[in-house]
């Protein structure tokens, strides 16, 4: 194995990672943004007013982006394992 296959190991499994987290962090941003703003209008200062909100969109979130996530993983640790035999010789 060459630090080239170890570099392109890493980057296809930081691809995936981004991939699968970055809905649920840019919906979690957006939502915080939103709340925020909103609570700077109405003066509001509540902490319970931004965690439940993320809360909530976040598992929306997940629900209707869950499957192509899972699917995205798989697909990619199906790839990694099938890659073993010329990993190794």
């Amino acid at each position: 194995m060459t630090a080239d296959t170890v570099v392109a190991l890493i980057r296809a499994a930081l691809e995936v990672a981004g991939l699968t987290a970055g809905p649920l962090l840019l919906a979690s941003l957006l939502t915080g943004l939103l709340v925020s703003i909103f609570q700077a209008a109405t003066q509001i200062n509540e902490l319970t007013l931004t965690f439940i909100p993320k809360l909530v969109v976040m598992f929306l979130v997940l629900v209707l982006m869950g499957p192509w996530a899972l699917q995205l993983m798989v697909e990619y640790i199906v790839r990694l394992y099938e890659s073993i035999p010329q990993l190794i010789g």
